[in-house]
């Protein structure tokens, strides 16, 4: 066997090691992106859970609070950062809670503290035709 084969065989086993090494490094930053898009959608939804909980004794004001947590939660979703499923969920719970009198009544009345992606999302969003939010669900919600 002369040097001009063994460097062929050489750069053979190089370029082959190069290529193993790249499909290496693909798999593990998408590993590294799903994961990052899970602790997203956790996220979301303790920061829903965190902003309700101090506001269970006052339900107008924790109503507030909650739609600035589904801006966060659309901002992941439009970010490419949510599951569309689990996303579509998250829609249809807004879409009964900016229909409630109290929060309908403040996002007519302070629009700009939220961003205009979101303002022209909500507002494109269809009123539900039965609204149920938790207060109606157990029939305790004031109207």
């Amino acid at each position: 066997m002369n040097w001009d084969a063994i460097s062929a065989i050489s750069q053979l086993v190089g370029s082959i090691a190069v290529v193993l090494s790249v499909l290496y490094l693909a798999v593990q930053v998408h590993r590294s992106t799903r994961v990052a898009k899970l602790a997203t959608q956790d996220a979301a939804a303790t920061a829903l859970r965190d902003v309700t909980k101090p506001f269970m004794e006052n339900a107008e004001l924790e109503r507030i609070w909650r739609v600035k947590a589904f801006e966060t939660i659309h901002f992941h979703y439009v970010s490419g950062m949510m599951d569309k499923q689990l996303w579509e969920g998250w829609r249809g719970l807004l879409r009964h809670y900016i229909a409630a009198p109290g929060i309908a009544q403040y996002w007519n009345l302070r629009p700009e503290v939220f961003s205009e992606r979101f303002r022209n999302f909500v507002n494109s969003l269809e009123p539900p035709a039965d609204q149920r939010t938790v207060g109606t669900l157990f029939g305790e919600e004031r109207k």
